[in-house]
């Protein structure tokens, strides 16, 4: 009998759903910031970088590091203008992004439940899409992108409430073949599986796709940012870093430029 292979396959999709979707991590389009980033009225709070300064803040052109502002030139307040600007819209568009791939993966789930029970949702499943989505809202919902919590800790936090599922749904499997209820079970999932198959893969396509759009946003604000004359302890800021195969957009960050210099620590 095929069955066990037939739905054991039906829950492992739900899991990876979550893997193979688009990655909600700071380097999704070639940079990255080591920083936890918040974004509230009082700015944009660059917390916890693994070198100095360790405190990035600027709002409305005034920039501090580590508790001191610094003078910056009009043009630089102008760059940081734009990079508070930029933050300020992939916030919201990060968290969208995060509710929608979440989306996705319940759905996957409520798909395999009901290839199994003939049901819908169960009362487990409701609860654990709700404990996703208030703790997607009370993370990026707030503005509040931790390296903790996103980018690995993203995927590896919605594929362990999946698998959680999947291994109780896995338990009513075995009970319904040993109860002979197998055979209607096996017909159910036959029926949904290529329409699940085709709506979820279309679904991350339309995630990848909506990835992707924000990476020129991205890139506006990392191109502000490797502009920045201002240097600490002689040296250009780096709070955003591209990865190997992404070119700076402006190498003349490599040499000082302008008297705007942060005091050293």
């Amino acid at each position: 009998m095929r069955l066990p292979l037939t739905l054991l396959a039906c829950l492992a999709a739900a899991p990876a759903m979550a893997g193979d979707g688009p990655t909600l991590s700071a380097d999704q389009c070639g940079m990255h910031t080591d920083y936890d980033v918040l974004v509230d009225s009082g700015g944009v709070w660059l917390r916890h970088g693994p070198q100095a300064p360790h405190e990035v803040v600027f709002h409305d052109g005034v920039l501090s590091l580590d508790n001191t502002v610094v003078p910056v030139s009009e043009a630089d307040a102008a760059r940081l203008r734009q990079m508070e600007a930029g933050a300020r819209q992939l916030m919201p568009a990060a968290t969208a992004l995060a509710h929608e791939v979440s989306g996705v993966t319940f759905d996957a789930l409520d798909a395999a439940f009901e290839a199994i029970t003939g049901k819908r949702r169960n009362r487990q499943m409701r609860a654990m899409r709700g404990e996703m989505e208030g703790w997607i809202d009370g993370s990026l919902g707030r503005g509040y992108w931790e390296q903790a919590t996103f980018g690995e800790g993203f995927d590896e936090h919605i594929e362990q409430m999946a698998e959680s599922m999947a291994t109780s749904m896995t338990r009513s499997v075995l009970w319904q073949v040993f109860t002979g209820r197998g055979e209607a079970m096996e017909r159910r999932a036959d029926r949904l599986d290529a329409e699940v198959e085709r709506r979820m893969e279309a679904r991350s396509r339309q995630l990848e796709a909506k990835a992707q759009a924000l990476c020129p946003l991205v890139a506006a604000v990392a191109e502000a940012h490797d502009a920045l004359e201002v240097r600490y302890q002689g040296q250009p800021l780096r709070l955003i870093e591209r990865s190997d195969n992404v070119q700076a957009a402006a190498n003349v960050r490599e040499q000082p430029q302008g008297d705007a210099v942060a005091p050293s620590r």
